[in-house]
């Protein structure tokens, strides 16, 4: 079975390309997806609070907003969380590919080569695409963002440029989705 993974910053437009590959009978696992999932695990709750304590949590539930702001701002709390969920997620995604009917199948995730998952994948496709764009698709998204968060959050992803010059195949994809 070959694997390939789709990757790129936040707003490059990678699920909107990876519906390319699913028309071509690429089955897709989407990655953040599948980890958005862990979140409900009481065992992987147990994990973050010890790992950033209360202050992640409101009313006792994880507050995604406030595990957000923390992770963006402190590169080892972003490692940390990291550390826990990347294992995680790629085991999902072995048993999910496992299931699936096709000889190839395709991961997105936008930090394959941040968690240097790139070694797990025969080919590594980046979608590309210009800040001003990216910004734009992402302000539709999540119009309550300010620029300076949105920006934040690009800036926290490796470079388009290195994730470009380490992929094996670029998308360019500066149209408006």
């Amino acid at each position: 079975m070959k694997k390939y993974a789709l990757t790129g910053g936040i707003g490059t437009g990678k699920t909107f390309i990876s519906k390319d590959f699913i028309r071509n009978g690429i089955p897709v696992f989407y990655a953040d997806e599948e980890a958005k999932k862990l979140y409900a695990r009481e065992d992987v709750v147990a994990r973050l609070g010890e790992l950033f304590g209360d202050d992640i949590f409101s009313d006792n539930k994880l507050d995604f907003k406030k595990m957000g702001e923390m992770i963006f701002a402190d590169t080892e709390a972003q490692k940390k969380l990291e550390s826990l969920i990347h294992p995680l997620v790629m085991a999902e995604f072995e048993n999910w590919a496992r299931t699936q009917e096709s000889d190839e199948v395709m991961m997105e995730s936008a930090i394959i080569f941040e968690s240097h998952l790139e070694k797990y994948f025969d080919k590594v496709f980046v979608v590309n695409a210009s800040v001003p764009v990216r910004v734009a698709r992402i302000r539709r998204r999540n119009p309550d963002w300010s620029e300076e968060e949105i920006l934040a959050r690009i800036n926290a992803q490796m470079s388009q440029e290195e994730k470009c010059r380490l992929a094996d195949e670029v998308i360019e994809h500066e149209e408006d989705i």
